[in-house]
């Protein structure tokens, strides 16, 4: 797809004999994010399509990529209204060749609702009953098992947390499966204590200024994509005042320790990268996640919260993209996106990794042009 209003600035922006704006990241992660994201048998990359691009992504096969999602890979619950009077729909996490689904509960219901798809849109399914994306989400929302201390809940609920702040409001109550309620205060409120408790040590590094706290799969560590999008899924709650005046505090440590976070990791991709070279394209790509949700995260800040980075914030994000440009330049260098077809085969995940979050990174980097 084509953005018709960015081309012709760009044209302008030539003619004019000004260098193009967007850098050499933006440049190569929408690109091979429009083109790798579109296979019509992973759901999973086109919901990382639809992320960067928006509701109007195309898979390659021409049809929109949310069709694709919801008619080919949506399965009715064996147990119709759900245990609560209502449908109950489901994604398989991986289809039977491996290839992921829905890997992380309620990915695809979260991804069209930040879209900005009408709760009214509707989609044909495989068994024959339309579904709306209200339904879906109802039935996300409905199948909430989070227990409030045990922290494994909380490594795979990132994007249903972040579904539930993003279509709740302050007082709202959820409806759960088994009918009972469950107020979304609460829910949020748990989802920060978590938040706090997976951030602890790098709270504690931060505040004795420390240089780094290494990484070991601790914590926030423990959490896909270094818990990133959790933290979008809290963070994503203040946008209400009563909730940021509530929170107070609380929030403005988080985002402190999600700043000290820059200047750790990359302390410690550089170290790995001289100490460890047979393992530079892993640490590339690993550098391509980090920086690209770290400028997706703080972009959903500006935009939910309508936060704005003090001067020395400011000098970090344009940090962030300056090494997200880098890595983008050096996994270029090393042909990795050229090298895709013998990951998929050889190295999937690695596979897998450079197509999710080269769409984060596309994202991150529209988020601070």
């Amino acid at each position: 797809m084509v953005d018709v209003f960015a081309a012709s600035a760009l044209i302008a922006t030539v003619l004019a004999g000004a260098p193009p704006a967007k850098p050499h990241a933006s440049i190569v992660t929408h690109d091979q994010c429009l083109l790798t994201a579109a296979e019509p048998s992973n759901p999973w990359a086109l919901a990382h399509g639809i992320t960067a691009f928006g509701p109007l992504y195309l898979a390659a096969d021409g049809r929109k990529a949310s069709d694709v999602m919801v008619h080919d890979f949506l399965e009715r619950s064996l147990s119709p209204d759900g245990g609560a009077g209502r449908p109950s729909y489901a994604f398989a996490r991986y289809a039977k060749d491996g290839t992921p689904v829905e890997p992380h509960p309620n990915t695809i219901a979260k991804t069209l609702a930040l879209a900005g798809l009408p709760m009214s849109t509707r989609f044909e399914t495989r068994f024959g009953k339309p579904v709306t994306l209200g339904e879906l989400v109802d039935s996300a929302k409905a199948s909430y098992r989070h227990t409030p201390k045990d922290e494994a809940s909380w490594r795979d609920g990132a994007w249903t947390i972040d579904l539930i702040a993003a279509t709740s409001k302050p007082g709202a109550t959820l409806t759960l499966s088994d009918g009972s309620s469950l107020s979304v205060d609460r829910v949020m409120d748990d989802a920060l204590d978590a938040l706090e408790r997976a951030d602890a040590e790098l709270a504690e590094g931060l505040k004795k200024g420390l240089p780094q706290v290494d990484k070991r799969k601790q914590g926030i560590y423990g959490h896909p994509c270094g818990g990133l999008h959790f933290v979008q899924a809290v963070f994503s709650w203040a946008r209400f005042p009563e909730v940021r005046k509530r929170w107070g505090k609380r929030l403005d440590a988080q985002v402190d320790v999600l700043f000290y976070r820059l200047d750790s990791e990359r302390r410690q991709y550089e170290a790995v990268l001289q100490q460890a070279p047979q393992y530079r394209l892993q640490i590339l790509i690993q550098m391509l996640k980090f920086y690209g949700h770290f400028l997706e995260t703080t972009a959903r800040m500006k935009k939910d919260l309508a936060w704005k980075p003090t001067e020395v914030q400011a000098q970090a994000v344009m940090r962030a993209k300056a090494l997200l440009d880098a890595a983008v330049r050096d996994l270029d260098a090393d042909k990795a996106w050229e090298r895709m077809p013998t990951l998929k085969t050889q190295q999937p995940q690695l596979y897998l990794d450079l197509i999710g979050d080269s769409c984060h990174a596309a994202h991150g980097m529209d988020g601070w042009p």
